[in-house]
């Protein structure tokens, strides 16, 4: 049976320290939600749903935490963090965050951007040398593609907006995707190779696409990373430390875990082909145990509830958060805009399958916007910002609600169920002032 909910008002407090923030590591609620307007017992409903997966096996826990106003006004936690064990998921519990990762390395970047160390129009070969004449697949197969040159250069904005022409692996819908395969990258990236070294072997694959032209999901960030270490001079992992999740107090994030850390890591689980009961993925989810895994910008990290709920008021806050300025104000609300050419949403721009392509969807500088509540048959507002991982978290920033929301759990792929769509349907109906 799933855990209780849990809503203790009483724990954990911010402690500043000069620039640094210390932090318990554990998130709970700061007042009554009918202070910021949301009514408790709806927000019960949160709990209820998805106790209700971890009962039938779909889920093995959950985490949620909706914020309104800079307060903390609904945590519900349910299920275990290690089905196995029994051990539940506490407020502490760290997750594999994936994909989630992504806005991380789009600050990251924009912060050098601020600086003038990059340009969005720059192009990536000014970095990566590497990806200077690409060339981009036309037709044939993933064993001897026919391919023209590329149009013109992939450029910094095109990387943030996944135009770039990149791809994924485990797209499976594509002949360029193969070839990542079997180039080493699908889940996982060569052995062997640091991130410079995976950035030399992706240049030598085709482009699905010439750049800009549409989008596709892809391991540009993961590019975008390497571009972070070579105009800072600093490695992703001490870029982060040090300019992101260090001034944020950010100080449950890294790329792996060790220790006592890794006890409070929970279990990666992947359904059942048969039963669909989730059954733990033991190989997949031992990346964030090794200190030796490369520090991919577009997938790597690791985190709390505490920890990441920083970060979505930080940006909330349009890049300050407790007297730490970590983006200019105009610089994130430059991010959160839809950059697809002409307004159009992904839906309008891409030819893959999978990935976030619900119509009324623009994407920004590392996150999907909402341009049209309407078209995503789902309640929001328009200029509602967010992105997910691959195993189910998400999270997602609402400035015209002053809302933010985190959903964490650890569920192989992601989409498997509409858990996203579920959690908005459920947070947005609580609104009642």
């Amino acid at each position: 049976m799933p855990l209780g909910n849990e809503t203790d008002p009483n724990e954990g407090s911010p402690v500043l320290s000069g620039h640094m923030v210390d932090l318990m590591p554990a998130i709970s609620p700061e007042l009554d939600p009918s202070e910021v307007g949301l009514d408790r017992a709806r927000l019960d409903s949160i709990g209820r749903h998805f106790d209700r997966y971890v009962e039938d096996g779909r889920l093995p826990g959950f985490l949620a935490v909706v914020t309104r106003r800079g307060k903390v006004a609904y945590v519900v936690r349910g299920g275990f963090r290690d089905l196995e064990s029994g051990a539940p998921v506490e407020a502490d519990t760290r997750f594999r965050i994936y994909s989630m990762t992504k806005p991380v390395t789009s600050v990251a970047a924009m912060i050098c951007y601020e600086q003038g160390l990059i340009a969005l129009d720059d192009p990536l070969s000014k970095f990566i040398p590497e990806f200077a004449d690409m060339r981009v697949f036309t037709g044939g197969s993933s064993i001897q593609p026919l391919t023209v040159p590329a149009a013109g250069p992939i450029r910094i904005w095109h990387l943030m907006t996944h135009t770039a022409g990149l791809t994924y692996g485990w797209m499976y819908n594509h002949p360029v995707d193969a070839m990542y395969r079997s180039a080493g990258f699908e889940w996982e990236s060569p052995q062997g190779l640091d991130l410079a070294g995976c950035c030399t072997r992706l240049a030598q694959i085709p482009l699905r696409c010439q750049p800009g032209t549409e989008w596709n999901y892809s391991m540009a960030t993961d590019v975008l990373g390497r571009v972070v270490e070579v105009a800072s001079g600093l490695s992703l992992d001490e870029f982060f430390a040090e300019r992101v999740l260090g001034p944020l107090g950010m100080n449950e994030t890294s790329f792996y875990v060790e220790g006592e850390a890794a006890e409070k890591l929970a279990v990666l689980y992947m359904p059942d082909l048969f039963s669909r009961r989730a059954t733990r993925a033991t190989r997949a989810g031992q990346a964030a145990l090794s200190r030796s895994s490369v520090p991919l910008g577009g997938s790597g990290l690791v985190s709390t509830a505490a920890d990441y709920h920083r970060f979505t008021q930080m940006l909330l806050r349009r890049g300050e958060l407790d007297g730490v300025r970590i983006l200019g104000a105009r610089t994130v609300a430059y991010m959160t805009r839809n950059h697809l050419p002409g307004g159009v949403d992904i839906a309008g721009f891409t030819k893959a399958k999978g990935g976030e392509q619900e119509p009324g969807i623009g994407f920004g500088l590392g996150f999907s916007v909402v341009t049209d509540p309407v078209a995503t048959r789902v309640t929001g507002s328009v200029g509602e910002y967010a992105w997910g991982g691959a195993a189910s978290t998400e999270f997602w920033v609402d400035p015209a609600e002053q809302l933010t929301v985190l959903f964490f759990t650890q569920l192989l792929p992601s989409g498997t169920y509409p858990i996203r769509r579920d959690l908005k349907q459920l947070v947005y109906s609580a609104i009642v002032d």
